[in-house]
């Protein structure tokens, strides 16, 4: 086999779609396990909806996922330009060359082949001449009465009959090339090997081997893989979630996971492996491992992975990409030492999903909390029994003096205290953690006072009197 080279060619139109990513991974680790070339080229020849901003969300994308082209737009490489509107000058030669050997003509019906969105095909009457005009688009002369068949590297061999196909659009004049027609002279002259794709494309393969066969081109090998469906299996939409892949990483997904989980839909590695790092997805790549039909996109999976990768993290690596997520919370970090912060990040490592979590997971470290009566409740715990409660929690807690108060030593303090209390040690612990973070879900109480400290732990616990006092006396 010739050496393997790929491509990557999204249109600068959006953000990179999810699966667009998708797709972009797979052939990233299809190439680097054949020992080939990755390439990414933009697709801009739609001038009025193609924008630089976009192309640099693309690259970016790219960037951090870890999946770097081997050639392209930044790269470089010896088959460029990697931007299709840099390439006008070789499409309109090719135009030109196929309008002489009226294998393409000038057809005036411009929209008939889109009828209330759906495809129409178009048999031109001015298929032999006579369709010029300054409106007029240029068709494919498509053979009547055969049929293209090929063999796709996923699916398995795809007929389809040209009279399903008629003669297509293949450019809007000899300067502005369409699809169809741009991406097989960019595939030819890149040396494009392997053309693995969305399955959405499955269409538009015969058409491209008719042009190719016109131009005298050699087909690439076609893999057309699964779409990613939301959970109601339709295709993936807005309506499912995010759909952008920048989108994921502002809430807070790592790379690693992302990449991780985005190879494990619709291909598997024929293990019960579930973690696996990018080189580990690259080695135990193969298409024939790759699913025929569509793969649910399942957020709580990703959420799983996510939380796994995040508690590999080294904890000064995961504070350094958590810092962010909590200054644009708005918490103001300077009251607490570095020793304090790292202590609040360790323990809430084990329990996020996501990076950006961490603001409302933390807030209460940062701002006190007003706990409400119900959230001080334990069970059937009566308004009398709870300021009774938090009375004890006060009175074990001025016990210690500022510099004795770690986690080690008020525990076996709390835990004595609490068994004292009641037979049900939660209704001591229970209403001492809320009003010390306004949460039902949170640190236990003992790393939480070891971090804020005795005179703010009995300020939460006072105040919290407070309302439970105000509570009793109402009643």
């Amino acid at each position: 086999m010739a050496d393997v080279r790929v491509r990557f060619a999204p249109s600068p139109t959006g953000p990179l779609h999810i699966g667009g990513a998708r797709s972009a991974l797979f052939n990233y680790l299809f190439a680097k396990k054949q020992g080939g070339r990755f390439i990414l080229r933009i697709e801009d020849t739609d001038r009025d909806r193609s924008e630089k901003e976009f192309e640099k969300m693309i690259i970016e994308s790219f960037a951090w996922l870890g999946i770097p082209p081997d050639e392209g737009p930044i790269e470089g490489g010896d088959f460029g330009p990697y931007r299709q509107s840099e390439r006008i000058d070789s499409y309109k030669t090719l135009l030109k060359s196929l309008i002489e050997q009226r294998k393409i003509f000038f057809c005036p019906h411009v929209k008939d082949e889109q009828t209330d969105n759906k495809f129409q095909v178009h048999w031109c009457e001015f298929r032999d001449g006579g369709g010029e005009s300054a409106e007029s688009i240029l068709r494919f002369k498509t053979p009547k009465d055969r049929v293209m068949i090929f063999h796709d590297l996923v699916k398995g061999e795809i007929s389809t009959k040209t009279s399903a196909i008629g003669d297509f659009s293949v450019a809007k004049n000899i300067e502005a090339p369409l699809y169809n027609f741009a991406n097989v002279v960019d595939d030819y002259a890149m040396q494009i090997t392997h053309v693995l794709r969305g399955e959405d494309h499955i269409a538009n393969t015969p058409k491209q081997m008719l042009l190719q066969e016109a131009l005298g081109y050699s087909n690439p090998l076609y893999g057309h893989l699964p779409l990613i469906l939301g959970p109601d299996r339709s295709k993936l939409s807005k309506r499912h979630g995010p759909t952008a892949l920048l989108e994921y990483k502002a809430r807070g997904y790592l790379p690693e996971a992302l990449c991780n989980y985005l190879a494990l839909l619709g291909w598997n590695p024929g293990t019960d492996q579930e973690l696996l790092s990018l080189d580990e997805l690259a080695a135990a790549f193969s298409l024939d491992k790759v699913q025929k039909s569509g793969a649910i996109f399942d957020i709580t999976k990703l959420d799983w992975m996510n939380g796994e990768y995040i508690r590999r993290l080294p904890s000064t690596e995961l504070a350094g990409l958590l810092m962010p997520h909590i200054k644009e919370a708005g918490f103001s970090v300077g009251e607490y030492s570095r020793e304090k912060l790292m202590s609040i990040i360790e323990l809430e490592q084990p329990r996020l999903k996501r990076l950006a979590e961490i603001g409302e997971r933390v807030d209460f470290y940062f701002k006190r909390p007003a706990a409400p009566m119900e959230l001080l409740r334990w069970k059937t715990m009566t308004d009398a029994k709870i300021l009774a409660s938090l009375d004890k929690s006060v009175d074990v807690l001025s016990g210690f003096s500022m510099d004795s108060v770690t986690k080690n030593n008020i525990e076996d303090s709390f835990l004595k205290a609490a068994s004292e209390f009641s037979p049900d040690r939660g209704a001591l612990l229970w209403p001492l953690r809320a009003a010390l973070s306004g949460k039902r879900a949170s640190p236990g109480p003992f790393e939480i006072i070891a971090i804020l400290g005795r005179d703010e732990s009995l300020a939460r616990l006072n105040a919290a009197r407070e309302i439970a006092a105000g509570k009793r006396k109402d009643n």
